[in-house]
């Protein structure tokens, strides 16, 4: 699986975007490029994976949306996701790009293999569609700093996202992406409201692994289904981060905190389950 190291390759380098001080972050709680990128790695990970995704894509079945509004057929309830994969329609409107081509776009970094590896993907188109088509819905969220404050926040953001998405299309897999931080220091972009050219940053202190295991508690709350009868999500993954947010290298933590390979949360498992459920779910596509 590759999305996990994209998404670290990519946090380790600042965003060429400034703040309204000056700032350049790697993580900045006030932007999405994070979210955008964790579902990148989701999708490339999902189209090598699944045979049945790449033959849709490679026979025009299938598109991307990016920022899709998802509604809530039910309750009029309205959410973006940051990437849907979606039926394809004659009606649909495509932007001229690809998923291949969100990679420019959003600033990614890829190894030799990784590129070589999306070259020989077939082209997903990105389009405009209804959210009633919508195949895979993916949502990605992150717990950088300030934990256990955060958690009824991230709790209710997540349960809404697959309420929305299943609400406007019963048979989609709705999917979360989790990033914790187990970082014991942080510099947070909301604390440090200045130039840091001209002071030095407050730092954020976390009590590790109290606070990871804290989110992760949480997190196993989450509502998850194994029929489209049931309420919650289809796959729900998680990868912990050492992140301190002051320009040094972001990294995965592989050992304690971080779910064992044989967890639910397992980011590699969910991949995988995720696949194997859509190859038996939409063969008739």
């Amino acid at each position: 699986m590759y999305g996990p190291e994209i998404l670290a390759r990519f946090l380790s380098v600042p965003s060429a975007t400034a703040d309204k001080w000056g700032n350049h972050w790697q993580y900045n709680s006030r932007s999405d490029r994070h979210s955008k990128v964790a579902c990148w790695g989701v999708a490339f990970d999902l189209m090598l994976t699944s045979s049945l995704l790449r033959t849709h894509a490679a026979a025009s079945k299938i598109v991307l949306g990016v920022n899709q509004e998802m509604v809530d057929f039910a309750t009029q309830r309205k959410k973006d996701l940051d990437l849907v994969i979606a039926r394809s329609a004659t009606s649909t409107e495509t932007r001229g790009a690809s998923l291949a081509d969100l990679v420019d776009r959003y600033g990614i970094v890829l190894t030799e293999e990784e590129r070589a590896l999306l070259g020989g993907l077939p082209r997903l188109p990105i389009a405009t569609v209804p959210s009633t088509s919508t195949l895979i819905a993916l949502e990605a969220k992150a717990c950088m700093t300030a934990h256990v404050k955060s958690l009824p926040r991230l709790y209710d953001e997540l349960n809404s996202s697959h309420l929305c998405v299943h609400g406007a299309a019963r048979q989609a897999l709705a999917i979360a992406f989790v990033q914790v931080n187990a970082s014991e220091r942080f510099v947070s972009s909301v604390t440090n409201n200045y130039s840091l050219a001209e002071r030095a940053p407050v730092w954020s202190e976390h009590r590790q692994p109290q606070d990871t295991n804290r989110v992760l508690d949480k997190i196993s709350e989450m509502p998850r289904r194994s029929a489209t009868s049931e309420v919650g999500f289809d796959g729900l993954g998680v990868v912990v981060l050492d992140a301190r947010n002051d320009g040094s290298t972001v990294r995965i933590v592989s050992g304690p905190p971080a779910p064992p390979p044989s967890s639910t949360f397992d980011y590699a498992g969910m991949i995988v389950r995720m696949a194997t459920v859509y190859d038996a779910t939409f063969g008739h596509l």
